[in-house]
């Protein structure tokens, strides 16, 4: 079959017109492009179409096939290399008869490659049309990671054997500097920012070396290497991060950035000693990342009233609250994208800056040279700022300065690390902020948590157990009027929610049943009244009670509403707010 020959059908049959063959037949020559691939690529006729249109020509069969129902010990009998260089993916086995899939089964090599198959392993051999589509999918069924570093073990010339003996010192700082460590050190981080993990672990076992990633907040592991390149990996990543490679009895920070599929990504990493050796944690940042808005952040539509009304206000503070690696920094970021104009001059200090915003002025604090939060929150203040942004308040010269900041006419956005809103204050006051400068200083404070957001494509619709259904009742009953009419009529008895189905063959969250993360939220507002209490011997009780008064949604409550409406789990909320 010649290209003439597929084009002339696919005209014929009225899927493509003579003058668009032409074109591309021409086009294909320039470009010395195969014009089937132009096809594809230009999307000019469904690649359907064309496989049958082939199917008749070459009179070998097609068709649709199940990725997901391949065996993945077939993957072994087509190397990954073989099968990208002559589009041939394998389908089935059964017995002696392999069935393959070919793009183009009239190609010559490609014939001959399966030959080499066929006799290699002593197999009969069936060939099936396939799209590329279908390809690529199959291709995803690789484990391309896992290759990866196999490949680069084996050029370390060290074995996979778990009982290996740990090489000398000298030995292992020779090899952090060859091809294969780097190769091994290089594939984690990429595929780490592939897989948009958010930290890298590389930890010595008693017997191995484990890499593990956290995605979606779950940690999992991706490749266990043998224990003797413990500290080559290690030293490469310390000179990666500019550490010193001697000293292995006590823990030590560093960083540095590269370029992964054209985004700028900062990696910090920490090592902590272990009696197997030095464990590391790379927190992978993407600061090209893509900021979100408030509703993509989750911010309910009651929420997102209450930090509107406060961001309106010309000064004040807007803290942000929660454990760490609970999204505060993305929510602070939203928050300042949100007053970024022109009429403002926006001033930031981080560590690091995790997301660029054009149009704020951002720093980056450095502590071993003694620019510190506090030492750089005292020359912003000469920077002629309208919005201060702040990454993190943990000292009580820090807090000081913020809280003096808000009282001079600047809002002051930052972090805050306590377990609720209404935590804020008593952790304020254990700052040294005194209780008079409280009432004026603050505007809001939010309190948050990430929750698995479930798999559109995948999740499946379940019953609430008797024991949650009276959990979930007795929450709604607590909302505030202002929402809880209208969020009972629209959840009531029987309840229903949505679970992580995890299908294997899911291409949105690969099996996992979640894709991303959601936050859940609550809202806490500086009032006359909230001030009074300030300045009097408040308690935890006190400070809650004029919470609901104020008509409070706590993180739990907003993570039920979510979970009824299909977003997250319950069972992940209540866990996630459990006192």
């Amino acid at each position: 079959m010649t290209d003439k020959e597929l084009f002339d059908a696919l005209v014929k049959q009225g899927s493509l017109s003579e003058k668009m063959a032409q074109r591309v037949l021409r086009d294909a020559k320039l470009s010395d492009t195969l014009p089937e691939d132009l096809l594809y690529s230009k999307r000019l006729v469904d690649e359907e179409v064309v496989a049958k249109a082939k199917s008749v020509l070459l009179d070998v069969p097609y068709v649709p096939v199940d990725v997901a129902a391949i065996p993945q010990d077939v993957f072994d009998l087509v190397p990954q290399e073989t099968s990208h260089h002559y589009r041939i993916v394998p389908l089935s086995r059964k017995d002696n008869m392999l069935t393959v899939g070919m793009l183009r089964p009239h190609d010559e090599k490609a014939q001959e490659a399966l030959r080499f198959i066929a006799k290699r392993d002593r197999m009969s051999v069936g060939a099936y049309l396939v799209t590329p589509s279908v390809l690529e999918k199959v291709w995803r069924r690789y484990a391309p990671f896992a290759g990866e570093i196999e490949r680069a073990v084996k050029a370390a010339g060290v074995a996979v054997d778990e009982k290996q003996q740990v090489v000398s010192l000298e030995e292992a700082l020779q090899k952090s500097e060859e091809a294969p460590i780097i190769k091994i050190v290089a594939s984690s981080l990429r595929h780490a920012v592939e897989l948009k993990a958010s930290d890298v672990h590389i930890e010595p076992q008693p017997a191995r070396l484990r890499i593990r990633f956290r995605i979606d907040g779950v940690l999992r592991e991706v490749a266990s290497l043998p224990m003797a390149l413990t500290r080559p990996v290690v030293s490469r990543v310390k000179v990666l991060a500019k550490m010193k490679l001697d000293e292995t009895r006590v823990p030590q920070d560093g960083r540095f950035r590269t370029v992964v599929q054209g985004r700028d990504i900062d990696f910090r990493v920490a090592t902590f000693p272990t009696p197997n050796g030095e464990k590391v944690v790379v927190r992978v940042l993407d600061s090209g990342g893509e900021l979100k808005d408030f509703n993509a952040l989750g911010f309910s539509e009651y929420h997102q009233g209450l930090l509107e009304k406060a961001m309106a206000r010309p000064y004040g503070m807007v803290l942000v609250t929660g454990p760490t690696g609970s999204g505060k920094s993305t929510t602070m970021n939203a928050i300042v994208r949100k007053l970024n104009t022109e009429a403002v001059n926006i001033v930031s200090l981080e560590d690091p800056v995790e997301y660029f915003v054009e149009g704020v002025n951002q720093s980056q604090v450095r502590p071993e040279i003694g620019y510190t939060f506090a030492s750089g929150l005292r020359q912003i203040l000469r920077q002629d700022p309208d919005i201060i942004m702040v990454g993190e308040i943990r000292d009580n010269e820090t807090a000081g300065l913020s809280v003096n900041a808000a009282l001079t006419g600047h809002i002051m956005v930052s972090t805050l690390h306590t377990n609720n809103a209404v935590g804020v204050i008593p952790r304020l006051r254990d700052l040294g902020v005194p209780a008079f400068l409280l009432s004026p200083a603050l505007n809001l404070m939010i309190a948050q948590r990430l929750i698995g957001r479930l798999c559109t494509d995948c999740a499946v619709e379940a019953k609430v157990p008797p024991a949650l259904a009276e959990v979930v009742k007795k929450e709604l009953a607590a909302l505030p009027e202002v929402i809880g009419k209208e969020v009972r009529e629209k959840f009531f008895a029987p309840y229903h929610l949505r679970r992580a189905g995890g299908k294997r063959d899911c291409e949105t969250c690969s099996g996992k049943g979640i894709s991303g993360r959601l936050a859940i939220h609550e809202i806490f507002c500086m009032t006359s009244e909230l001030g009074d209490i300030i300045n009097s011997d408040f308690t935890a009780k006190t400070l809650w009670d004029e919470a609901h008064r104020q008509g409070i949604v706590t993180m739990r409550q907003d993570g039920i509403i979510k979970a009824l409406d299909g977003k997250v789990m319950l069972e992940a909320v209540l866990r996630e707010t459990a006192e």
